[in-house]
């Protein structure tokens, strides 16, 4: 039996977080809004934080930089606890600094260092377009080719989800030849989570790199990335993390690399703190994840993320994933008990092998799926589309209600009958 959505609302202890958050309205009302993971709610307090910086700027104009206990120098500091605590890693390990692919081709250009013998790339098959165009470019770059050197693992004919077994049988056809494997923490389509330590230590048993895509994944579930032994990770901020509009991005290198001389791309700021304004000529990286850094990061980038991720400390990870499962359980036994005539779910069912999203498909066709999204907009539910026929649809656990799923049931249900 589904529970009563207003009885769980009601003895919801995170419910005072959707406070915090500007909910957009349609036609009088709030929305019902299922696009965290393409672009998560503003905080109010994003408001107050970047005028913080304005009037800094106003104020003291360059010596923003020394003044007051946010100064603008070690701005990025500011973030690193935050950022370490949802990434599961140890503060040396992340940086907040440009956007996903460029940290992802910086990563790279340490990380994927080919040679005859080992050479390839292992991604999946449906990958975000930019990381593939990223990977297949750095391919190029080297000199490779992309039709040998670029392995694209899909699920088996018939299903939407990669089996887990199949990254091993992979590996053991092709583990001596793979550079890189690069695989996402959750799946952007599908929804799927994937087991990073099991990926990451089956890379290390056949000598390849191991780096993930977490732009789904950091905020929604627990990554654990320092535990995981990857060597890297990049993600976005501005989906479950609630940056805003191309936020600034997360990197994570893992610890023991902090003090390593692996080649890389260099920039000033990743030059070491203590003697970067003596305007040398010869590169010291910092020690750490921070020695990737290239310029000095825009503080008004960084001051909604530094909000953002006081909510994520107050709200505390452990309570949110609690909830996050509740919701999405909810949503995803609606859906089966009341529309699986009509409607099927893609994201795998059990609670451990997806985040928050649910990706689901109608069954009359991609067509029809178009209309039921269509449907949906009009009636103040926000959910996104994802060619060739999938409605994504994610409730986020700091500031979506489980009456904000039954309005996305009633909606679809409407939307059904009105088609039939």
């Amino acid at each position: 039996m589904i529970q009563d959505p207003k009885i769980l609302d009601a003895k919801d202890v995170l419910a005072p977080f959707r406070a915090e958050f500007a909910i957009p309205r349609h036609a009088g009302q709030e929305v019902a809004y299922f696009c965290g993971n393409s672009l998560g709610l503003m905080p109010k307090s994003v408001a107050g934080a970047v005028s913080r910086v304005l009037d800094q700027w106003a104020t003291h104009a360059v010596e923003a930089h020394f003044t007051d206990a946010d100064a603008w120098m070690p701005y990025h500091a500011l973030v690193r606890e935050g950022l370490a605590e949802v990434a599961g890693a140890r503060p040396i390990e992340v940086v907040a600094m440009n956007t996903l692919t460029t940290n992802l081709h910086l990563m790279m250009a340490s990380f994927y260092r080919p040679h005859p013998q080992r050479r390839k790339i292992l991604i999946e098959a449906r990958a975000f377009p930019s990381d593939r165009h990223a990977v297949a470019s750095q391919i190029s770059f080297h000199g490779g080719d992309v039709a040998r050197d670029l392995i694209e693992l899909a699920p088996e004919p018939g299903e939407s989800l990669i089996r887990p077994e199949q990254i091993g049988s992979i590996l053991a056809r092709e583990g001596e030849s793979i550079a890189l494997i690069l695989m996402p923490g959750i799946q952007y389509a599908s929804g799927q989570r994937f087991d990073l330590k099991g990926i990451a230590e089956l890379g290390a048993q056949y000598g390849c790199r191991v780096g993930f895509d977490l732009a789904h994944a950091v905020g929604n579930v627990p990554v654990d990335l320092h535990d995981s032994g990857a060597d890297f990770a990049v993600w976005c901020s501005y989906k479950y993390l609630n940056s805003g509009p191309g936020a600034i991005a997360g990197c994570f290198v893992h610890e023991r690399h902090a003090h390593s001389d692996l080649p890389r791309f260099a920039g000033w700021w990743g030059h070491r703190e203590d003697t970067r304004f003596l305007m040398g000529a010869q590169f010291e990286a910092t020690p750490g994840a921070d020695g990737w850094q290239l310029s000095n990061p825009s503080i008004f980038a960084l001051a909604p993320l530094r909000a953002s991720l006081e909510i994520f400390q107050r709200a505390g990870l452990s309570r949110l994933r609690a909830k996050s499962i509740a919701l999405t359980t909810w949503l995803a036994d609606a859906v089966t008990h009341e529309l699986a005539d009509h409607i099927e779910i893609l994201t795998p069912v059990e609670a451990q092998q997806r985040g928050c999203q649910l990706s689901l498909r109608v069954r009359a066709g991609r067509e029809a799926g178009r209309r039921v999204f269509a449907d949906l907009a009009a009636a103040g539910v926000v959910c996104d589309w994802r060619e060739p026929d999938v409605i994504r649809a994610a409730p986020v656990p700091l500031y979506n209600r489980f009456t904000d799923c039954e309005r996305l049931v009633d909606s679809l249900r409407s939307s059904l009958r009105r088609s039939a």
